[in-house]
């Protein structure tokens, strides 16, 4: 487990916060959150509210902002910022601000609050999944702010109640299951093969010009429910 992780691991277990808990937190707008990053991971509503930003398809977007890979303990396919330079920062950074501040990686945007989704332990849906917050050391800024995540969400228009985050992190622990399924037939040649159109299917098949995605902050249907 990298350093990164076991931070965030760390925040997870001994700095969890309820929506109106107070946090001591204030932006200088110095760029250090943008730098030295290699965890930035896209989820579809981010790659569609990015690329309609910059005037990009989502292929051209990915090709030139981002890397994929499977993650190793997961095996679920990911996109992430592809981080440049010695001090890795992220290539949406121009002149020490983001590029894309309306539309930012909701995990910037929430910065520096995470959050998870804490499934039912008995794996059942008689309990609806319950989204869990905690606080990240920024490393950054300075504390002449209080706020609780309620009013640090809203300032940013971020949702608390994020329908999209739930759909999203429910849809991988569905979708894990299966791809383990089926290593354990197909084999590692045979997935080799397959992982390109998993790719497009979880990430590439939205309509930037229906903007439905972007207005709507919910996955679209075909996505989600077809390979369910």
């Amino acid at each position: 487990m990298n350093t990164r992780m076991e931070e965030i691991m760390h925040a997870i277990e001994h700095n969890k916060l309820t929506a109106d808990d107070p946090f001591r937190f204030h932006c200088t707008q110095c760029g250090k959150c943008c730098i030295n990053r290699e965890d930035i991971l896209l989820t579809p509503l981010d790659l569609f509210r990015i690329a309609n930003e910059l005037k990009l398809s989502l292929k051209e977007f990915i090709d030139q902002y981002c890397e994929l890979y499977i993650g190793p303990d997961s095996h679920f396919p990911i996109i992430r910022l592809k981080p440049r330079g010695s001090i890795k920062r992220c290539p949406l950074l121009k002149n020490r601000r983001c590029s894309v501040h309306k539309a930012k990686p909701a995990m910037c945007a929430m910065f520096p609050i995470g959050h998870v989704i804490a499934f039912p332990e008995d794996g059942t849906s008689s309990n609806a999944p319950v989204i869990e917050y905690f606080y990240m050391n920024p490393g950054c800024g300075n504390n002449t702010r209080t706020q609780t995540i309620r009013e640090w969400f809203d300032s940013f228009g971020i949702p608390l109640d994020d329908d999209f985050f739930i759909e999203w992190a429910s849809f991988q622990k569905n979708f894990v299951t299966l791809i383990r399924e089926a290593e354990r037939f197909l084999g590692e040649a045979a997935m080799r093969q397959v992982w390109s159109p998993i790719f497009g299917i979880l990430y590439l098949c939205y309509d930037l010009e229906r903007n439905s995605c972007h207005s709507s902050g919910k996955m679209p249907k075909n996505c989600c429910e077809d390979y369910r």
